[in-house]
């Protein structure tokens, strides 16, 4: 999945003949603390609320701020994994979206970012949940699909969490099955060990739904 693919309609850009007071009503319409400034189909930069409480005098046109504007924005073609990189390190609420010419096609919600990724997650599939904890110079995803695989299952999602003060890693798997019984001893006979599980499909879906459901309407506020 690509930063284009991710883009809202929910973000209106402002321009650099806006004034700070209609930036700071817009961001307060779309809920956001930072706005995109376009002016036709070149993109300016990134405004925050706090630039313009900055201010000397909000009325006047932003574009005067230009010099305090924001220039991170992500490529079009650019990976899930980037936008978010991007907003991780500089705590964004949205992040523009650019082509290669420096035109502004459109924007990334932290909303939007995180509804796209419990997509890939597979959260909303019904499933098992089974963590790994693997030391690093042991990990083979090959063998790991190998042993879901041979128990008639597939993986739907998988991620890998390191510790930099440890050499074991963390292997998150989600399956298709909720009954996951079988993998769990067959990675036992390899010599896994586990960490953590879940398999009870009305306990585990109900309650990763409602914590993202929680999630969503933190992120509405």
């Amino acid at each position: 999945m690509i930063a284009k693919q991710l883009i809202t309609d929910l973000v209106v850009p402002l321009k650099a003949a806006d004034t700070g007071v209609f930036a700071i009503a817009m961001m307060d319409e779309c809920r956001l603390s930072h706005l995109p400034v376009v002016e036709d189909q070149d993109f300016l930069g990134v405004i925050s609320d706090k630039d313009i409480l900055a201010m000397a005098e909000p009325e006047k046109p932003i574009g005067i701020e230009k010099s305090a504007f924001n220039h991170t924005n992500i490529d079009e073609n650019q990976h899930i994994y980037e936008a978010v990189r991007v907003f991780s390190a500089l705590n964004l609420t949205m992040l523009p979206v650019v082509n290669s010419k420096n035109h502004y096609i459109g924007a990334i919600t932290l909303q939007s970012l995180v509804m796209h990724m419990a997509e890939m997650a597979a959260i909303q599939n019904p499933g098992g949940v089974i963590v790994l904890e693997i030391n690093n110079k042991d990990y083979s995803i090959i063998e790991i699909g190998q042993i879901v695989e041979s128990n008639d299952a597939k993986i739907l999602s998988l991620y890998v969490t390191s510790n930099p003060d440890s050499t074991n890693m963390e292997v998150t798997i989600k399956v298709n099955r909720i009954d996951i019984g079988a993998i769990l001893q067959t990675f036992d006979r390899y010599n896994y060990v586990v960490k953590a599980r879940w398999s009870q499909e009305d306990a585990y879906s109900e309650g990763l739904q409602d914590r993202f459901d929680a999630l969503m309407n933190y992120l509405s506020i």
